[in-house]
C-alpha cells in the first residue's frame, strides 16, 4: 500500500509560476496538496555554473499519477529542462494516505 504514494518535487523560476501549477495540479485532482516553498539552488546550465533563486513544489500524490502529473508540468514549464523527480513514500499515517487518494484522481489501468 506505502508503494502507492510519491511525493513529486518540481521547481520554479518564480512564485507565481510555482502557485499556477500547483494549482492546476491541486484542480485537476493529480495532487491532493502542494507544497510550495522558495529555495536558492546552485546548479550547472550548458558548462556553466548558476546561482538562482527559485520555488520548490511538494507535491504529494499517489505514484501512479506521476506521468500525468510530469506531463501538465511540462505543458506549463518556462524551463528548457524541468524538475520532475518521483521519491516514494516509505511510511506515513495511514488517515492520510488515505485523504491523498480521497483527493487524487481514480480509474487509472489496474485500480
Amino acid at each position: 500500500m506505502l508503494n502507492d504514494y510519491s511525493i513529486t518535487i518540481s521547481t520554479f523560476p518564480d512564485i507565481a509560476s510555482a502557485k499556477n501549477a500547483a494549482k492546476m495540479l491541486v484542480e485537476r485532482r493529480l495532487a491532493a496538496c502542494v507544497q510550495v516553498f522558495p529555495i536558492e539552488s546552485v546548479y550547472c546550465w550548458k558548462d556553466e555554473i548558476c546561482e538562482d533563486g527559485e520555488v520548490m513544489l511538494f507535491i504529494k500524490s499517489r505514484t501512479a499519477l506521476f506521468e500525468a502529473i510530469a506531463t501538465a508540468i511540462k505543458e506549463i514549464h518556462s524551463y528548457e529542462v524541468p524538475e520532475v523527480i518521483q521519491v516514494p513514500i516509505t511510511g506515513g499515517l495511514l488517515e492520510y494516505l488515505g485523504w491523498i487518494d480521497e483527493n487524487t484522481e481514480k480509474g487509472l489501468p489496474g485500480e
